[in-house]
């Protein structure tokens, strides 16, 4: 098999042929490796690459298939984590300069489990500064680029885990998302994404340093979860990394189904609702056409049951962003600030110095609340509800966001309007292909279930992918 045919395989393929002795796991690495020195000069999708040590753990890997010791169900599967989760003895920079040196103790308890499964790490993906922004450049290391197009941003804050992906380089990633930065990624790049249930994915530490602890630390609104090319391959890496942990208070008990199982089953009768822009948010022609489409597969091929509805909230983005303050270390980042400033991110050293006060945090949370409500009893009356996960389709790099939206001036962030909300309420929610436009750049269409009804969201995922399946498509940069 070709170094281009194992790149295109995916992960769930991978563990299946090396268990199975039809694939050396040190192939795989190779493979992924050879990728990697194609195309990172182009893409720059890892800050931190560890070819060395992935080569090692394939090796050992392949030791132990060949004496017949137990392997994990991952084995031999390469993967990337996120430049925000914590890896022992591999740089940890969070895209600063504040922790450009950092080296972490102790493993993140999903790379624990990953490890423990058998995966291979080959590096570590790059994100904008701590993870507050959309996008993927950051003041230490290059700006990573779309695959899809290389002048355009793949979105962030999992920027690199998307664009590892996105190209080849590994058939899934690790991403963390504290307001939309798995799922935006995945729409950008023509990818899956999942951000499950607040609690079924422990989070511990986080990047930390005892210069500063905690900075990184959005302990109500951040989920860690894959990207992946195919559902059934975000739904392998749930059944490896979820389940409770005492590290994290805010863990759930062990899911009481099985992540695999959950893709089967038809969405016959299922009640949908479609908001295509919340009620308030511009969108893209562009986006909501493709979305509109997208969302009629689940009435016409699915058996859905849809109808267009909000669930009627006022944009709760400055309510979101007291939240993050009130959930940071803003003693810790405004002495980082004042330390390292002139090569910080500049909106992240404003949002350190704003003067925040006791009614910000606690108006945030009464918003935060009044969602929630709004929230469940909007889903009473339905088993899914449908929107656009960007508002905007890939725009160029070393922007924020565009100013501009179908017409309306406004905020450089408020192409993110969909994704953030489902951060306050706790929601499983995910990103899927919706289609590409015209000039090839891809369109991502959100899932979202009930509380804690990660099951619906992956059988919709899975249904709808069989419906209109994507992973077939490449970018033009992977090789034929």
């Amino acid at each position: 098999m070709s170094s281009q045919e194992i790149c295109k395989m995916d992960a769930v393929s991978i563990a299946a042929a090396v268990r199975e002795k039809r694939l050396s796991p040190v192939e795989v690495i190779e493979a992924s490796l050879a990728q990697m020195e194609a195309l990172e000069p182009q893409l720059h999708a890892f800050c931190t690459p560890t070819p060395e040590l992935a080569l090692d753990r394939a090796r050992q890997i392949e030791k132990d298939i060949a004496a017949g010791r137990p392997v994990g169900p991952l084995a031999g599967v390469p993967v990337g984590i996120k430049d925000l989760v914590c890896t022992k003895g591999i740089r940890t920079v969070s895209g600063s300069y504040a922790y450009e040196d950092f080296v972490p103790e102790e493993d993140d308890v999903v790379v624990e489990r990953l490890i423990a499964a058998g995966a291979v790490i080959l590096g570590k993906t790059n994100v904008p500064e701590f993870g507050y922004s959309g996008v993927g450049h950051n003041p230490v290391f290059e700006t990573t680029r779309n695959p899809w197009n290389t002048d355009m941003t793949p979105g962030g804050s999992s920027a690199g885990s998307g664009a590892a992906v996105a190209s080849g380089m590994c058939p899934f990633a690790i991403g963390s998302d504290g307001g939309g930065s798995i799922r935006i990624p995945a729409a950008h790049c023509g990818l899956y994404g999942l951000k499950a249930s607040m609690g079924r994915v422990p989070l511990y530490p986080g990047t930390k340093d005892e210069r500063y602890p905690g900075v990184s630390s959005w302990e109500s609104l951040e989920h860690i979860g894959p990207l992946s090319r195919t559902v059934a391959d975000s739904a392998l890496m749930m059944s490896v990394i979820a389940g409770q942990d005492p590290r994290d208070r805010h863990t759930l008990p062990d899911a009481n189904f099985d992540w695999m199982e959950t893709l089967k089953g038809d969405l016959n009768g299922k009640r949908v609702a479609y908001s295509p822009d919340w009620g308030y948010a511009p969108v893209d022609p562009r986006v909501r056409q493709i979305v509109d489409e997208a969302v009629q597969v689940f009435e016409r091929d699915l058996g859905c049951i849809v109808e267009e509805a909000h669930p009627g909230w006022d944009d709760p983005y400055d309510a979101f962003w007291g939240i993050v303050a009130a959930e940071s270390d803003l003693k810790g980042l405004r002495e980082m600030a004042d330390r390292y400033g002139d090569r910080m991110t500049p909106h992240l050293v404003d949002f350190i110095r704003r003067d925040w006060k006791a009614e910000d945090f606690t108006n945030a949370l009464m918003t935060r609340k009044a969602i929630n409500n709004k929230m469940w009893r909007f889903m009473q009356r339905y088993d899914l509800l449908l929107t656009p996960t960007l508002a905007v389709p890939p725009f160029p790099v070393h922007m924020q966001g565009p100013e501009k939206i179908d017409g309306h001036i406004v905020a450089p962030s408020r192409w993110l309007a969909f994704t953030f909300p489902l951060n306050l309420t706790g929601q499983p929610a995910a990103s899927i292909p919706a289609g590409w436009t015209g000039d090839g750049l891809p369109v991502g269409l959100q899932i979202i279930g009930r509380h804690l009804d990660d099951q619906m969201v992956l059988r919709a995922s899975a249904a709808f992918e069989q419906a209109k399946p994507w992973a077939h498509r490449w970018p033009g940069i992977v090789a034929r």
